[in-house]
């Protein structure tokens, strides 16, 4: 394969305001397919009860849907690094759609799991060949604070997934899942008009030969899978996502632990399921600050190559005991029972100020997910950095699949520990203890990361070398 000559295929637009709508277009996208991911959680409760099982199969259904798509993102992703990108996103986002759509429709627990499976598929595209597109809009000089958006967007997702699920769920629960599918379906037609991105256009060593016409045409092929896992910054950021996952997983029962805090002081379970909901809201707002984790990546990174691992390693040993403080710190809960969602919402934020406990809680939290939060744009720029455009998303969805088999495992496992636990620890408190003992998983993944700053500065300087002589050869 080689850079030739010849002219690049006109697109419509082309200009800022087009580049601009593409790519919030693509964050946007990010966004939804964790709406779709964060709105089960919160209504085990109402779909068991509707399905006749228990809330642990419902919590097997999140585990095995985590998986699967990670699974689906390995072959979206590398068809995606070898062809045309936008025709896979429309696909991929039509059949998540479908699978939420049916989700609502579903009468037994058997057709409820084949449907989330369904979307579970689609969903597997949005990231992995997404992440590809919008590295290529990026320079690397930015990549830390770009990349901070587009996961803070994911972020977002899970929070307005959670939000939705408890809110709009809380007396019909099939009605959220109906609203996602008409989302994703207007989705589709914002896909349709995106610019064409051309593979390896943000590339500094690449800019002379590109402005002057030439097309960047190297693909993937399987030949190169071994050099992209004989990479050790590759291994260490595709192996810390097993352990950051199982703890980052569990914390999708966030909002069961606070809706058994809600129903133990004596609510009922409707108002339950909302406070759960709104609570988790609020306390994963930290989140927002991962754009302060990406700014800090890039100004390291611009000091020293080490610097976007740095930044990760000490945010993720940094949180623990904020996280360990959180599930145990007793929240006093004051709303009106059997209320709507609107006055529920307001009583749980007037909390915030009126009742200590809540505002410790709420404080606890949000420097909790700010440090875990620098995880997420440093793992996506170092991505960038360590890998040529045509490899960055089958590396991606590699990196995907062990985050999935984590989520998974610490999201099926954290259950089945609060089962366990229920002997030893009454409800609520069984919850609490089975998920500050899932934080550990935290430890492994900061000193992985120490590994990753150890061997980046040499793989980020093979990939300059590779790309200088690649656009010497036109």
């Amino acid at each position: 394969m080689t850079l030739t000559r010849g002219g690049v295929a006109r697109t419509w637009g082309g200009g800022a305001a087009h580049r601009f709508y593409s790519v919030v277009v693509f964050v946007v996208l990010a966004s939804l397919d964790n709406v779709a991911i964060g709105l089960v959680p919160p209504l085990y409760g109402p779909i068991s009860g509707a399905l006749g099982v228990p809330q642990r199969l419902l919590g097997l259904v999140t585990a095995v849907s985590f998986l699967v798509s990670a699974v689906a993102a390995v072959a979206w992703a590398y068809v995606g690094d070898r062809t045309n990108r936008k025709p896979l996103l429309v696909v991929g986002t039509l059949i998540w759609a479908a699978g939420t759509g049916g989700s609502a429709l579903a009468q037994g627990y058997p057709t409820f799991l084949a449907a989330q499976l369904l979307a579970a598929v689609g969903l597997g595209a949005v990231g992995s060949v997404g992440f590809s597109v919008v590295t290529d809009l990026i320079s690397p000089r930015r990549r830390g604070l770009v990349m901070s958006f587009w996961g803070l967007s994911q972020g977002v997702g899970t929070l307005a997934g959670t939000l939705a699920g408890g809110i709009l769920g809380a007396t019909d629960w099939r009605r959220p899942f109906l609203a996602l599918t008409v989302v994703g379906l207007a989705a589709t037609l914002a896909y349709l008009i995106t610019y064409d991105i051309r593979r390896g256009q943000s590339e500094p060593e690449l800019a002379g030969a590109l402005d002057a016409g030439a097309e960047y045409d190297y693909r993937i092929t399987r030949a190169d899978l071994p050099r992209i896992l004989a990479r050790r910054t590759n291994r260490w950021l595709i192996l810390q996502g097993l352990t950051a996952q199982a703890a980052f997983g569990s914390l999708v029962w966030l909002p069961v632990l606070f809706a058994e805090r809600a129903q133990a002081q004596g609510y009922s379970a409707a108002t339950a399921v909302v406070v759960g909901s709104v609570f988790a809201t609020l306390f994963q707002l930290g989140g927002v600050l991962s754009i302060v984790g990406g700014l800090a990546g890039d100004a390291l990174q611009r000091r020293t190559p080490r610097g976007r691992a740095l930044v990760a390693a000490v945010g993720i040993l940094a949180a623990l005991p904020f996280y360990l403080v959180l599930f145990f710190v007793p929240v006093r809960i004051v709303v009106p029972d059997g209320a709507g969602g609107g006055a529920v919402v307001r009583a749980v934020l007037a909390s915030v100020v009126t009742e200590p406990t809540v505002g410790l809680s709420l404080l606890t939290a949000v420097v909790a997910l700010a440090l875990t939060s620098a995880n997420s744009p440093n793992w996506f720029a170092l991505i960038a950095d360590v890998n040529p455009p045509e490899h960055r998303g089958t590396v991606y969805s590699l990196g995907n699949l062990v985050n999935g088999v984590g989520r998974a495992a610490g999201n099926g496992l954290v259950g089945v520990a609060f089962h366990g636990l229920r002997a030893a620890f009454p409800p609520p408190l069984n919850f609490a203890v089975g998920l500050a003992a899932f934080q550990l998983f935290f430890i492994p993944t900061g000193l992985m990361y120490w590994r990753a700053a150890r061997s980046s500065p040499g793989d980020i300087e093979a990939v300059h070398d590779l790309l200088h002589a690649r656009a010497d050869r036109l």
